[in-house]
């Protein structure tokens, strides 16, 4: 691996690490120092994704005419500044559940452009033939501090509080700001001609090239219907085990940590599973043998049914980490480079689009049917989303096409 990719894979490992303790402590502010009802933590899951619908087209075709690393750079000093605010209004006693709803949407909307160049920067850095371990790699260090993460929100909401606990992710952004600004790798990227392309026939041609791929297009469908069960449960989990099952903040961390080993796991077999089953039934393996644990989730109790959302939360994660390695990798060398931020973003527009709709069905339904009912109706969507995937073509074939000429029904000029 370069050393550029390197500068890269630790600053997002300290980005996540923060980002990953946010995840926690945000809605533990809500639950237990604002007293947020059921539906204002599903309104906070949902602000957090929510801009990728109101902006996410149009961030690719911007990813895709702007050099990426200015644009990571300044996502950067975005997040950091917002979310500092939340510590400081605390200290103010000003904080409120809509301030919360705010900083999420705004750390949301940075995120957007962030991730979108972050997928086009990365093979800039590595050869198409070292792509899937380097995702791998990625990956796998995300996974790593969703491990970490929770269990560092616990200890630091016991050691200095959960609203205090915020300043670790404004540190991770600045040490993620300090690796990007050590790249020195130029970036490969063909500039566009402003004069003949309007960035709405951009965007245009992102979503046509999905449309029209049967592989891109299955996949899209499939991370639409899967984002909106699963995020929908994930946004009521923390107020599922604090005020269904009776535990403490700390040890919610501590829980949340555990499941998060899964992620570790899936990275880890990813690029084993793609040699031994080949990448498109390597993927659907994941799926299928994963996804039908999230039914273990609602049984969850005190005693020693806590342990139903660790088997549960370590199954799924492997499986959707291991799946996600496999489909990303293919996805970067399979589409062309200089459509792959809008190609990219127009997946996510969707795949993502759905995840706010998720998190406010679940805050409504929590209200209206209670939390586990919901639990319920969320972890069977999830369950049942993989079948889904039966309709493409990806069961006929072992592994997914080296490129668009062989996948795609037609190229999109």
């Amino acid at each position: 691996m370069t050393p550029d990719f390197r500068r890269l894979w630790v600053g997002e490992t300290a980005s996540k690490l923060g980002s990953s303790v946010t995840s926690v402590a945000l809605p533990l502010v809500a639950v237990t120092v604002l007293h947020a009802t059921t539906l204002q933590v599903g309104l906070l899951a949902a602000a957090s994704w929510l801009p990728w619908l109101l902006i996410g087209l149009p961030a690719g075709a911007w990813v895709d005419r702007l050099p990426r690393r200015p644009v990571m750079l300044a996502c950067n000093g975005v997040s950091m500044a917002t979310m500092a605010s939340v510590p400081l209004a605390a200290w103010l006693g000003v904080l409120t559940v809509w301030q919360l709803v705010a900083v999420a949407l705004l750390t949301g909307v940075a995120n957007v452009f962030f991730t979108t160049a972050y997928q086009v920067f990365l093979p800039s850095l590595l050869p198409a033939s070292r792509l899937r371990e380097g995702n791998a790699r990625m990956q796998g260090s995300e996974s790593v501090t969703q491990v970490a993460g929770p269990g560092v929100a616990g200890l630091l909401a016991s050691a200095i509080g959960v609203v205090n606990g915020l300043w670790a992710d404004v540190a991770s952004f600045a040490v993620s700001t300090a690796c990007l600004l050590r790249i020195k790798t130029p970036e490969q990227r063909r500039p566009y001609s402003r004069r003949t392309t309007t960035l709405r026939q951009e965007i245009g041609v992102g979503l046509r090239f999905v449309a029209r791929d049967p592989y891109l297009r299955i996949l899209t469908l499939f991370g639409s219907v899967s984002n909106l069960t699963m995020v929908g449960y994930q946004s009521l989990l923390v107020v599922f085990l604090v005020r269904i099952v009776g535990l403490k903040p700390a040890t919610v961390g501590m829980l949340v940590m555990a499941m998060s080993v899964g992620g570790v796991i899936g990275a880890a077999l990813a690029d084993r599973i793609a040699r031994r089953f080949g990448t498109s039934h390597g993927a659907l393996l994941c799926q299928f043998a994963a996804c039908p644990f999230a039914l273990l989730i609602p049984l969850t109790a005190p005693g020693l049914r806590i342990g139903f959302v660790v088997v549960a939360g370590v199954v799924i994660g492997a499986g959707v980490v291991a799946s996600n390695v496999i489909r990303s990798s293919w996805r970067q060398a399979y589409t062309p480079r200089e459509m792959l931020g809008r190609v990219s973003v127009s997946m996510q527009f969707l795949n993502f689009g759905t995840i706010p709709l998720g998190a406010v069905l679940a805050g409504v339904l929590g209200e209206a049917f209670g939390i586990r009912p919901t639990m319920w109706m969320m972890t069977v969507g999830v369950a049942l989303a993989p079948l889904m995937l039966l309709l493409g073509p990806m069961r006929k074939h072992r592994d997914l096409p080296n490129s668009a000429a062989v996948g795609s029904a037609a190229v999109v000029s």
